[in-house]
């Protein structure tokens, strides 16, 4: 019995609202947009904050990331002398690293030059990385084909070199891949293997491998290469000396991360004179970006809840006018017998229905409109399944709130006075 009067009462309010479609309908734009608008910067929210976590995480979150950085009073010096700056991380840091903090899982160094590669008439500049097995342990990446770099590359001196994807296709296209012979710099070098890279920032940090990069055991980049780099330019020429360019140290447990890094910092200031070395921690990072995430999600909710209230003051407005023009309609339903309970129940139903059919419309507006924003820009957009039930949620909650005030006006009318109104 409850139940069909309940239906009864939804299609009674269906029934009043379509006697005034425009009015209705306009009424109910305001929740269109104040939902639709909910959900697109939710999702515009949750794609951007997504991909730089994305891009952090690829980083590694157990990982502590130094690099070497040369000194900022070095910057200005003449390069027209022949002066050599001396500075970074050096092999006695890397072996200070494994010796002294039991918390350190891995570590992988690193050393950076770029020299130009050759395979028969095709030649690109390359960014050689040496380095050891390790690294692609601390920093995984997908194998396109072969394999990468392996302990014994490091212990024989293999003059064995692993390309990415990019450099593959611009250096061997139209070649067999797995056993070509390179020429890096003097040097031939025989390619084991292919890998995806991964390119780009992640916060205010270096992604540490590029789409140029050719990875060689770090053993035969110093036989072949050494710790010295030389460049000529327009009659001047700079001279560096950096043994190491980067030290990723995987840590045993996410825990430790800070705590080690904070660590390491310190040894680091006891042999470097200079400020020439930079500790960058991903996890921290990542702790910001979440916190950044929250922040703007709250702001993005906060600017679209504006609009929901915008949305449900129309329909406060519009109920008013409502009871107004039904006064007589009410007055004659008390003198049948109706309570005030059902006369309020009446009208928060049609301001329940208005802003439930309006937050329906409102979603599938929201939803299309980050399709449309990734269509056209590129912009990364997800929807979760939050960013549509919250608005919902809200849209429901704002026809009862503000329903409220004029179903109880509603009830009030007394109805000797109602059924004399004209």
């Amino acid at each position: 019995m409850k139940q069909s009067r309940f239906f009864r009462n939804i299609a009674l309010g269906i029934e009043n609202l379509l006697l005034h479609k425009l009015r209705s309908f306009l009424t109910m734009l305001g929740v269109v947009f104040g939902v639709g608008s909910v959900v697109a910067m939710l999702s515009v929210g949750e794609g951007a904050s997504k991909e730089a976590m994305e891009q952090i995480r690829k980083l590694g979150s157990n990982n502590i990331i130094l690099t070497s950085v040369k000194p900022v009073e070095e910057e200005g010096t003449s390069t027209t002398r022949a002066v050599m700056s001396i500075y970074g991380l050096t092999y006695n840091d890397f072996a200070r690293l494994g010796e002294s903090y039991p918390a350190v899982r891995s570590l992988a160094p690193v050393k950076l030059l770029r020299k130009e590669s050759r395979l028969g008439s095709r030649a690109m500049e390359l960014r050689i990385v040496g380095t050891t097995y390790a690294w692609f342990d601390l920093v995984p990446r997908e194998i396109v084909a072969g394999r990468v770099l392996r302990a014994e590359d490091e212990e024989r001196f293999n003059p064995v070199a692993v390309l990415t994807e990019y450099g593959a296709r611009r250096l061997l296209a139209t070649q067999s891949t797995i056993g070509q012979k390179i020429r890096i710099g003097g040097d031939t070098f025989e390619v084991v293997g292919i890998i995806k890279s991964e390119s780009g920032q992640a916060g205010n940090m270096q992604i540490p491998d590029q789409d140029v990069d050719v990875y060689i055991p770090l053993r035969v980049a110093r036989r072949y290469f050494g710790d010295v780099y030389t460049q000529y330019s327009a009659g001047s020429r700079i001279r560096e000396r950096v043994e190491l360019h980067q030290i990723i140290a995987q840590i045993d447990d996410i825990e430790h991360v800070e705590a080690t890094a904070q660590a390491i910092e310190r040894m680091l200031e006891r042999f470097h004179r200079k400020n020439d070395y930079e500790i960058s921690v991903p996890l921290a990072l990542l702790r910001q970006a979440e916190a950044t995430k929250r922040t703007f999600n709250i702001v993005l909710g906060s600017i679209a809840g504006i609009s929901l209230l915008v949305g449900g003051i129309g329909i406060m407005n519009i109920m008013l006018a409502s009871v107004t023009e039904r006064t007589r309609e009410i007055g004659i339903r008390r003198a049948i017998g109706a309570k005030r309970k059902q006369i309020i129940i009446q009208f928060l139903i049609e301001t329940i229905v208005l802003s439930t059919i309006g937050g329906l419309v409102g979603i599938a507006l929201g939803v299309l409109t980050p399709v449309l924003i990734t269509f056209f820009s590129g912009m990364p957009t997800v929807v979760t399944p939050l960013s549509i039930l919250l608005p919902m949620i809200i849209s429901i909650a704002v026809g009862i709130v503000f329903g409220l005030y004029p179903a109880a006006n509603a009830a009030r009318v007394d109805p000797i006075i109602a059924l004399r109104h004209e």
